[in-house]
């Protein structure tokens, strides 16, 4: 029965080819910038190079100290204090690392001005990142120890500040008015991995302030790795347990008397962060709740245009109905016909846009609109496209199917 509804399809669509141009056209771009869309989810969200640990590690990135009775709150990432005390010391984990958020320098090398994001970190950072060293090694605790001025830095920066294909490893780069010795050079990752993605890297102690920053609240986050991700549940209640007992520090006239802090997800505290905050109820279920709206709203518009082409399509189709129905077809039948035969063009819309997206992630990739991309169509993303088209030919194609099988057969067969 199927294979016949094929031949049915494909004798339609070779009929009517601006019909088909038309609905085919709709479908694959609707799907290839919803496939898009998934593929920098994708991007985002799940474990790329260097995290290759993300779906074992919890992230602490923000501290909220609140005062009830005015309403008014601090916020912000940590100190290197704050996690020396509160995080360091959990027993759960099998390591924690911190690292600062990302900032900007402008400096000059190889005859040109270069604006380079770079951030401070700790030795165990590089111990629970899975970077890719093309030369030198990590710094280590003695390089911190022995207040030595080194660096890290990613291979496009090597190539831009040293020249392509020349070594950096032992080289002096310039970095807020400091000259640090190369001792180590990454192969980078896109920008989006933002809690790991840097031009350069630097120990913490040379960061002028942070180091000795008593308060709570500094330019830190921290990674927090469990030794398996059955563990994760149990680092979390061990953080939740310490933070009543914190002592709270009072700023000026402003009093807070109560802690809102987090051990999350990498998903979880990138979405809490960026859409909701923190304490506000489940960011996870809100945030899949605003996509799948977003989602079907993006579907509905040209799925209602595609109903009207089915049910002109189908209307051309009205001396078959009325045939069928003389020879006994029920209503079932015939809608059941038509969603198959629209789900089947949908389908080959949802296969044409993958294609489709397939080539524009590959120039994504190679335009260096975001360097070190690798968008990629994977076995997650071609599943969603293909239930998307499932989706969408059951959207545009129920309906005109319902409407032509309720035509009496006499109407039908007179056209």
């Amino acid at each position: 029965m199927l294979k016949n509804y094929l031949k049915i399809t494909i004798t339609v669509m070779r009929r009517r080819k601006m019909f088909t141009f038309i609905t085919l056209f709709g479908i694959s771009m609707t799907l290839s910038i919803l496939i898009v869309l998934t593929a920098f989810y994708e991007h985002l969200f799940s474990t790329n190079y260097p995290e290759i640990h993300r779906d074992r590690s919890l992230y602490a990135t923000v501290l909220e100290e609140v005062e009830s009775e005015s309403g008014g709150m601090r916020r912000g990432p940590m100190s290197i204090s704050y996690i020396n005390k509160y995080l360091k010391t959990l027993k759960t984990p099998e390591k924690v690392a911190f690292a600062s958020i990302p900032n900007t320098v402008n400096t000059y090398g190889n005859g040109k001005k270069l604006k380079l994001f770079f951030k401070y970190s700790d030795p165990v950072f590089w111990e629970i990142m899975g970077f890719e060293f093309l030369e030198g090694k990590a710094f280590t605790q003695r390089e911190i120890d022995n207040n030595e001025s080194v660096a890290i830095i990613n291979d496009q920066t090597r190539d831009d500040y040293f020249g392509k294909g020349l070594p950096a490893l032992g080289k002096t780069i310039e970095i807020n008015g400091q000259n640090l010795r190369v001792i180590g050079v990454v192969r980078g990752c896109p920008i989006t991995r933002m809690v790991v993605a840097a031009d350069v890297y630097l120990p913490y102690h040379l960061q002028k302030r942070d180091p000795n920053n008593q308060d709570m609240n500094g330019s830190y986050y921290a990674i927090v790795l469990a030794r398996s991700e059955a563990d994760l549940p149990a680092i979390q209640r061990e953080y939740f347990e310490i933070v009543p007992r914190i002592p709270l520090q009072t700023y000026g006239e402003f009093k807070p008397d109560r802690l809102n802090a987090n051990l999350s997800t990498y998903f979880d505290s990138l979405v809490q962060d960026t859409f909701f905050r923190t304490g506000e109820g489940s960011a996870r279920t809100r945030f899949y709740i605003f996509i799948s709206l977003f989602a079907l709203l993006f579907m509905s518009l040209p799925a209602i245009n595609l109903v009207n082409i089915n049910i002109s399509r189908i209307l051309e189709r009205s001396s078959e109905i009325g045939i069928r129905k003389a020879f006994g077809a029920s209503s079932w039948t015939l809608v059941a016909q038509f969603v198959i035969e629209n789900v089947l063009l949908t389908l080959f819309g949802g296969l044409v846009a993958i294609l489709l997206s397939a080539g524009f992630l590959w120039w994504f990739n190679q335009s260096g609109l975001i360097d070190y991309a690798d968008l990629t169509i994977n076995w997650t993303v071609v599943l969603v496209a293909l239930v998307l088209s499932l989706v969408f030919g059951l959207m545009s194609g129920v309906y005109p199917a319902w409407r032509m099988s309720r035509l009496p057969a006499v109407e039908a067969l007179k056209g």
